[in-house]
């Protein structure tokens, strides 16, 4: 059994009589919606014409939303249905970014996901949903797809359909009959800044803002009515992803100096080697970890990712890599501060869980189906190098404020030397090599040229790559008088990354999913 919808917008005459009883049925609150119906309009007047698309969770036979939950709030019945379980969801929005439909929202009464369940609970009843009851021109259909006698099954088999976005493999079972392509790409509709009934609030999602190619085209679909979807992660999972590369990058860059630096035994450098820099990437870890539960929209359930877990969940796999890197950083710290000398297994044991605990965010964004910009084959090295310029910056500070006259500033600074060009070349790589899709170009031109741009060039290129490495040139013959160089160096290394990560975060959550 396969329960499944199929819109007949041929029917469709956008009254909204499906909104309102999903509304009633599961009392939505105002401003957030399970189903809603999206106007658009084409031509120039006289000859236009408005379309209406009625827009809702598609019940996917493989389901991004159900894969990404840490705590399996979000699951499959056995009828096909995606429900959810909001006594187990943490509101950490991960199911959002997931989605490519935009269906999922955070309830502002219950502060956890929300979507259309396919009203489980009357179809365990042998009842229609409530937005097939109450349709005027029967334009909704629900039924199982896998009974050749249901109607669903039958327009199907027998009517050219289409479902939305089939390229991103979540086999949707929400069909469309009669809807205008438009409605299936939102890359192809702009907004001119005004609705069909109220003023476009831009805020809404203010870096979509991008150089529209779309405007431009001739006959190109209006939005003239829609419900807003605000951007689901905001500054937090920047700062987030910026104090776990430095948490993760400060051991890793301790571990390599103590096998590169064993012959210098002065007791600065065992001090900072043996830990300094595991109490540093304790710290960091910390804040992150206390960045990670902030953001959550119930927090004080943060411990259901380790007492509910989905091993499918790649923020489930982060966590138990942070626990185990700061296992890690707390030995290295008590060998280090109790016996002076650090075992060379803990070093070796320290580097892959230093480099997982930096890069597992690849596979994690990998997992949010709805943002292309994050699915770049080049985001799983660029978040090592990350790892190893925020680890060789906080370094070089550390060596300046125990007064630089050891090897560790040195060895950390042409350490960024090396690696704050590569962190360049791989940033304007993701802005400038060819691009598949209009959603990735969408967000590309949201980085590069929208409103973003400032961060991108002067705050992630200029503070964080130019700048570092013409005081580390002007630094490297002045040796100890070129320490205070280094350490600003060092400053505008870590501004330029925290600005990186948030145009990386922002630009990806540009483009429209509905």
């Amino acid at each position: 059994m396969r329960y499944g919808f199929v819109i007949d917008h041929n029917r469709c005459i956008g009254c909204h009589a499906c909104t309102v009883a999903c509304k009633e049925e599961h009392n939505v609150p105002v401003g957030v919606f399970r189903t809603w119906v999206k106007y658009i309009e084409k031509g120039e007047f006289p000859d236009t014409s408005r379309h209406f698309g009625v827009m809702r969770c598609n019940h996917c036979e493989a389901a991004p939303c159900v894969e990404i939950c840490p705590t399996t709030a979000l699951f499959h019945r056995d009828n096909g249905i995606v429900d959810f379980d909001n006594s187990r969801c943490i509101g950490c929005k991960s199911c959002m970014q997931a989605c490519p439909y935009d269906a999922l929202y955070i309830d502002p009464n219950s502060h956890t996901a929300a979507k259309c369940n396919f009203c489980a609970h009357r179809v365990e009843l042998n009842l229609e949903p409530a937005c097939v009851v109450v349709c005027p021109t029967r334009a909704i259909m629900a039924g199982d797809l896998d009974d050749p006698q249901s109607q669903v099954s039958r327009v199907v088999a027998t009517q050219k359909v289409a479902s939305r976005k089939p390229q991103k493999g979540t086999q949707p079972k929400l069909f469309y009959a009669g809807i205008e392509g438009d409605f299936l790409q939102p890359s192809m509709m702009h907004a001119d800044g005004g609705y069909a009934f109220a003023d476009h609030n831009p805020a809404a999602n203010q870096y979509t803002s991008a150089p529209d190619r779309a405007a431009s085209a001739p006959g190109t679909a209006r939005v003239v009515y829609d419900v807003a979807h605000p951007q689901p992660w905001g500054w937090i999972p920047a700062f987030y992803l910026w104090t776990k590369s430095i948490a993760a990058g400060v051991l890793i860059v301790a571990a390599l100096m103590a096998v590169a630096l064993s012959a210098a035994n002065d007791s600065a450098t065992r001090a900072i080697l043996n830990f300094v820099s595991p109490a540093a990437a304790l710290l960091f870890t910390a804040i992150t970890a206390a960045l990670l539960i902030a953001d959550l929209k119930r927090p004080e359930r943060f411990y259901f990712i380790m007492i509910k877990p989905n091993p499918r969940s790649w923020l489930v796999w982060g966590t138990w890599i942070l626990i185990a890197y700061s296992g890690v950083a707390a030995l290295w710290f008590a060998f280090g501060f109790f016996t002076a000398s650090v075992p060379r297994a803990l070093a070796a044991i320290a580097i892959p869980l230093g480099l997982g605990s930096a890069c597992y965010s690849a596979f994690l964004f990998g997992q949010a189906k709805g943002r292309d910009l994050w699915h770049s084959p080049l985001f799983l090295w660029h978040l090592a190098v990350q790892a190893i310029i925020a680890g060789a910056a906080l370094m070089i500070l550390i060596d300046a404020a125990m007064r630089g006259r050891h090897y560790l500033g040195l060895a950390a600074a042409a350490v960024l030397i090396v690696a704050v060009p590569l962190h360049a070349f791989m940033i304007l790589s993701e802005a400038f090599l060819p691009k598949d899709g209009e959603e990735l170009r969408y967000a590309v031109d949201v980085m590069v040229h929208g409103k973003l741009r400032g961060y991108f060039w002067y705050g992630a290129l200029v503070v964080g790559a130019l700048v570092p490495l013409i005081l580390l040139s002007l630094a490297l013959p002045r040796h100890a008088a070129g320490i205070p160089l280094n350490a600003l160096a060092a400053l505008a290394v870590l501004a330029g990354l925290l600005a990186w990560e948030h145009v990386w975060i922002t630009a990806g959550q540009a483009p429209p999913l509905s």
